[in-house]
C-alpha cells in the first residue's frame, strides 16, 4: 500500500519495492505536484490515481531510482528511447557525446544534479585545449612515405581503418581528428609527435557545445518523464549563444564560373553538382535519388529517402530528415535534358559491368549499381574545387549558394522554404537572413532610383 506524504506544495509518494538480500526492505519514491488551479477534491482523486499508477509500475520493475548516475541512466535512454525512436545518424551523434558528459557528470546521482553542474561541464567544454578535440595536420609527406614502402593507398586506408576521403584529407595536408592521426601512425609505425603536428583553436565552438546542452536536456527530460526524478535542471541553465556565422556560397559569378568548370568532369558528377545548385538539395537527399522519382512527364523531381554511412552500419538507405523533408520539385527542361543524358550514360555503363551491376535503382552509383558513399562525393568536391581554383566552399554551400541567389530574385520566402524541405519559412528566414536582408537592402535601393529618378525628372522639365 503506498504512502503519501506532503511536502510544501507537492506531496511524496512511496511504495515498497521487497527486501534486498540482506533483509533490507527496497522504497521506491516518487515526487507530484498537482497542477495550479486544482481544487482540494481533484487534487485527493488525481494523488490517489498517481499513487495506484505508480505502484503498478514499481512492481512491474518500470520505476528507477533518482540515485541512479546520469552515465547509467544515460545507457537506458539510449537503449530504450534513443536507439528505438530517433534516426541511426542522431543516436551516433550522441554517442559520440558521451565520453566528455561521462567524464564531467557521469558519476553523479541524477536526484543530485544540479545547474551548477551542467554550467561548469559547459564552461570545461569551451576551455581552449580539452582532451580529444585537437586537430591534427602531417608534418610529413605520408604519400611519399607510402610509396617508398610499395603500400597502394587501398591497403593504407585498410590498415588504418579509415576511409579514402578520409586519407585523401591525411596526404594533401588537411587538418585531420587525433584518432585519425593515430590510425595513420599506427599504419605506417611512425610516432605521432614527429609525423604530425596540432592545429587551430581546440576548444569546441558555441554550437558544438549547444549539442552537448540538448543532448543532456533530452536526457533529463525523459528521466522526469519516466519519474526517475522531479525537475530537469537543464531547463535552468542557459547555454552559450550561438555565434551567427554565415555559412560559404557562391555569387551570381561564381555559380556560373563553377557551371563552366563542370564542362571538362565526368558526366556523372557533372549532373550531381547540377542537380546540388539548381535545387538546394542535402547530400544525403541527391544519393538517395531514385529513377522512380523523377517523372518526366510531369517535369517534377521528389525527394522521398536519403543515403548515409556510419561505421558500425555501412552506406544505407534512410527517410529524409524530417517528414517536411519529403516534397516534390518542377524541374526546368534544362535539367530533364541533363537527367536523359545520364539515364543513357549510365545504362551504357551498366552493359559494361554485365552480371556485378546490382540494380537498387539510384540515379547516381558507384560502377556496380551500389549506392555512392557520401564522403568520396564530398572529397571529390574538395579536389574538384582546387583544380579550378574556385572560392574555398565546400559541398553543402551549393544548397546555401541556391537559397542565397533564389532571395536575391526577389522568389517568396515561402517557395524557398518549400525547395529547400524546411517546415516553415522561420527556419528559412533564420538560416538565410543575410540573404534577406541584402534583397530588402536592393529593392529599397532600386525603389528609391525610381521614385526619386522620376522626381528629379519631372523637376527638370519644369
Amino acid at each position: 500500500m503506498p504512502t503519501i506524504e506532503q511536502r510544501g506544495d507537492t506531496y511524496r509518494i512511496t511504495v515498497s519495492a521487497g527486501y534486498d538480500l540482506q533483509g533490507k526492505q527496497i522504497r521506491k519514491k516518487m515526487t507530484w505536484k498537482p497542477a495550479p488551479g486544482m481544487t482540494k477534491k481533484q487534487i485527493e482523486k488525481e494523488l490517489n490515481r498517481q499513487a495506484v499508477m505508480f505502484e503498478e509500475r514499481v512492481q512491474r520493475g518500470q520505476v528507477l531510482d533518482g540515485s541512479i548516475k546520469f552515465a547509467d541512466f544515460a545507457e537506458k535512454w539510449f537503449k530504450e528511447h534513443a536507439e528505438p525512436h530517433l534516426k541511426p545518424r542522431t543516436v551516433a551523434g550522441y554517442r559520440a557525446l558521451m565520453p566528455r558528459t561521462v567524464q564531467c557528470i557521469g558519476h553523479i546521482p541524477l536526484e543530485k544534479l544540479q545547474p551548477l553542474h551542467l554550467t561548469e561541464f559547459y564552461h570545461e567544454l569551451e576551455k581552449d585545449g580539452i582532451a580529444g578535440n585537437a586537430r591534427f595536420v602531417a608534418s610529413v609527406d605520408i604519400k611519399e612515405i607510402r610509396a617508398k614502402r610499395n603500400m597502394k593507398k587501398v591497403t593504407l586506408r585498410k590498415a588504418a581503418g579509415i576511409t579514402d576521403s578520409t586519407l585523401d584529407k591525411v596526404e594533401h595536408g588537411e587538418s585531420v581528428a587525433r584518432e585519425t592521426a593515430e590510425k595513420v601512425c599506427a599504419a605506417l609505425s611512425l610516432k605521432l609527435d614527429k609525423a604530425f603536428h596540432r592545429v587551430g583553436n581546440t576548444a569546441l565552438s558555441d554550437r558544438r557545445v549547444r549539442c552537448y546542452h540538448a543532448f543532456v536536456s533530452s536526457v533529463l527530460e525523459k528521466a522526469v518523464k519516466w519519474n526517475v526524478i522531479y525537475d530537469n535542471p537543464a531547463r535552468r541553465v542557459e547555454p552559450p549563444k550561438q555565434s551567427r556565422i554565415v555559412a560559404p556560397y557562391l555569387d551570381e559569378d561564381g555559380a556560373r564560373q563553377l557551371l563552366e568548370a563542370l564542362e571538362s568532369e565526368d558526366p556523372q558528377h557533372s549532373v550531381m553538382i547540377h542537380l546540388l545548385l539548381l535545387f538546394g538539395m542535402r547530400r544525403a537527399e541527391l544519393l538517395g535519388l531514385k529513377w522512380e522519382n523523377i517523372d518526366f512527364e510531369k517535369s517534377t523531381i521528389s525527394i522521398r529517402q536519403t543515403i548515409h554511412y556510419l561505421p558500425e552500419r555501412g552506406i544505407f538507405e534512410d527517410t529524409t530528415k524530417t517528414a517536411g523533408s519529403e516534397r516534390t520539385l518542377k524541374a526546368a527542361p534544362y535539367t530533364l535534358q541533363l537527367l536523359r543524358q545520364h539515364q543513357a550514360w549510365q545504362a551504357a555503363e551498366r552493359l559494361k559491368v554485365g552480371d556485378l551491376w546490382n540494380d537498387h535503382g539510384y540515379v547516381f552509383t558507384r560502377y556496380n549499381g551500389e549506392p555512392i558513399h557520401p564522403d568520396a562525393l564530398s572529397g571529390w568536391f574538395r579536389q574538384f574545387v582546387k583544380r579550378h581554383d574556385l572560392p574555398p566552399i565546400h559541398l553543402h554551400s551549393l544548397r546555401h549558394t541556391s537559397a542565397t541567389l533564389l532571395i536575391a530574385d526577389h522568389t517568396p520566402l515561402t517557395t524557398v522554404a518549400a525547395r529547400l524541405g524546411h517546415a516553415n519559412t522561420n527556419t528559412t528566414a533564420k538560416v538565410y537572413a543575410h540573404a534577406i536582408q541584402s534583397a530588402d537592402a536592393a529593392a529599397a535601393e532600386a525603389l528609391e532610383s525610381k521614385l526619386l529618378g522620376s522626381v528629379k525628372k519631372q523637376s527638370s522639365l519644369a
